[in-house]
């Protein structure tokens, strides 16, 4: 049994320093917080990123840093959803990627703001072993869908928003359908789902096999939220809320039982102007 690391972080898309952050004498530029992620990613060692929020410039700065600490890592591309993994421990098999439609069926409005969510899926197999591994990295849609859409922050609302990500994840799943069918896998989703477990896009990846890795760790589990304020308005330390509010998600399918050990999180200091989600990771023996 091979003990890997995968790894969902959400990197914020932003490639430009903001007027907040110069005023404070800081630099929240893409060029200056790759540097941080470098750092977080050594200090971790994940074995496969699925990333999410990342701009062209991000990822190519965050490779060249890989390239010059003589990492070896590679990327595939997938615009706002990139998958980053080992080439010495993995083999690319197969891939695909999707910008989800604008459009949720029967539903007046856009689902997907700059058309920035999406999925990108890789197929590796192991080079020591030679087994596979399926694993996807998702960005849904934003906005809430329930509440008052008249409070405060009432442009953040939009009807039928928690519905649009549960199809939008159905879509998702529809792949890994396929893909696990085709190779005969485990399967991993994971990413920024902007909704907490309870509500239908996860509820909708549990009723269709899924299994939730913070359920089933059975070594460890972290048990915040993962989420803090950090934007172009600047940023906050993490105070960890209860692990049901978490927005960020990693999903699992046809493992082994017990073979997710960990899922967890480390939030060092340096990690908050990085970005407003604190990275996620499980350990999983395959």
């Amino acid at each position: 049994m091979k003990k890997l690391r995968l790894m969902s972080t959400n990197q914020w898309a932003c490639d430009k320093n903001q007027p907040w952050w110069e005023e404070h004498g800081l630099d929240c530029s893409y060029s200056a917080r790759m540097s941080g992620f470098l750092k977080y990613y050594l200090e971790t060692k994940p074995d496969i990123l699925g990333l999410q929020e990342v701009t062209a410039k991000m990822a190519d700065k965050l490779m060249r840093l890989f390239s010059e600490e003589g990492l070896p890592y590679a990327l595939l591309w997938g615009r706002d959803t990139p998958i980053i993994y080992r080439t010495d421990l993995f083999e690319l098999v197969d891939s695909t990627f999707l910008v989800y439609p604008e459009e949720f069926p029967g539903h007046e409005g856009s689902f997907n703001n700059s058309m920035t969510k999406s999925y990108n899926l890789g197929v590796f197999r192991i080079k020591e072993s030679g087994k596979l591994l399926i694993l996807m990295t998702t960005h849904l849609w934003w906005m809430r869908g329930t509440g008052d859409p008249n409070a405060r922050n009432a442009r953040n609302f939009r009807p039928f928003s928690d519905e649009a990500r549960a199809y939008q994840i159905g879509l998702a799943i529809d792949c890994l359908d396929k893909y696990q069918a085709k190779y005969n896998c485990p399967a991993v989703i994971m990413g920024d789902m902007n909704d907490a477990r309870t509500k239908p896009c996860v509820q909708t990846a549990l009723a269709r096999g899924f299994t939730h890795a913070y359920d089933v760790a059975v070594e460890h589990r972290d048990e915040g939220n993962g989420h803090h304020p950090c934007g172009v308005a600047g940023y906050q330390p993490y105070c960890p809320r209860a692990a049901a509010d978490a927005i960020d998600h990693i999903l699992v399918r046809g493992f082994e039982q017990d073979a997710v050990r960990a899922y967890d999180r480390y939030a060092p200091d340096y990690y908050m102007p990085l970005s407003d989600h604190i990275p996620v990771w499980i350990d999983v023996e395959i």
